[in-house]
């Protein structure tokens, strides 16, 4: 007689993909890159040596518009071209010992509206700058649908020889449509220290139902917000006495310096004007930083 035994039945664990619409859902990517200088004859060449990604996120092949031995220009891609509920997008960046890096992205992210069950979305970025390495971070802007709901940190970990540039860019609502940021809320959080000593920390809650949102005390109802951050300049006071000669004076702009990082802010209602003043506070600021004019990448003329 033969006697059959069956196999010992395991409870198999639940793979979540994502592929859900109720309060738990959950749609994740990300994206780690690394980069490094390597010696050539009497130079140095920055490469990309890691690139991993899960999900909608990726990067072009690398640019050398300023020379073989110039900075690396990298484009990040994702394709859905929006952030929805549920999104959570990581980007995880190292840029190693004396390698120079400028990342943009080829085009405006946008915030969707929420879902109806006001599920949030996240994007959390991270870069590491290593001594005697150089980071321009440098994205498109980021466009507020109304109702839009989710969190935005930053985090940049500086060596003591390190530098960076960079800036972030939100636009609230779509006035163009009239279509105002009038509900949702976004939370963004900046953290910026060099040898894990905290230089700068920020927090700030986008919330149009809050009375900061349109008191003069608070955003007074702007609807661009942009943020330029600069490290590692060795003539702060006289960089600062540049940008104000330099760029048209008016209200929605102003320039500081504290703890060696360089901050300029912009509050107001134009796109154009926010994107314009940046470029040109770049201008004035990657020579002093880094020895090197100002090279715009080719994706932001196309």
């Amino acid at each position: 007689m033969t006697i059959l035994s069956s196999m010992p039945v395991y409870p198999q664990p639940v793979i979540d993909s994502g592929h859900r619409f109720d309060a738990s859902r959950h749609w994740p990517a990300s994206l780690t890159l690394g980069f490094a200088a390597y010696p050539e004859a009497d130079t140095r060449i920055t490469r990309m040596n890691v690139a991993r990604h899960y999900g909608p996120l990726r990067v072009q092949r690398a640019f050398y518009p300023e020379g073989r031995d110039g900075c690396c220009h990298v484009y990040l891609l994702h394709p859905p071209g929006g952030i929805a509920s549920g999104d959570s997008l990581t980007i995880d960046v190292t840029v190693s010992e004396n390698a120079h890096v400028l990342l943009t992205t080829p085009a405006a992210n946008k915030l969707y509206r929420a879902d109806s069950n006001n599920v949030a979305w996240t994007q959390h970025t991270h870069l590491k700058i290593e001594d005697g390495a150089t980071l321009e971070w440098l994205p498109q802007e980021t466009l507020a649908f109304d109702g839009s709901r989710g969190e935005q940190t930053v985090i940049i970990d500086l060596a003591e020889t390190a530098k960076c540039l960079g800036w972030e860019i939100i636009g609230l609502g779509r006035p163009a449509s009239d279509l105002p940021y009038v509900s949702g809320i976004i939370e963004q959080r900046f953290q910026l220290s060099r040898n894990g000593r905290p230089l700068w920390l920020e927090r700030q809650a986008i919330d149009p139902a809050h009375p900061r949102f349109l008191g003069k005390w608070g955003q007074g109802g702007a609807t661009v917000h942009a943020t330029l951050w600069a490290v590692g300049l060795s003539d702060p006071a006289e960089t600062i006495t540049e940008l104000r000669d330099k760029i048209a004076a008016n209200h929605n702009w102003a320039v500081t310096h504290r703890r060696g990082v360089l901050l300029l802010r912009y509050l107001g209602m134009e796109r154009n004007e926010a994107w314009d003043i940046l470029q040109q506070a770049r201008e004035i600021l990657r020579p002093r930083l880094i020895g090197v004019q100002a090279v715009t990448p080719r994706i932001w003329l196309t």
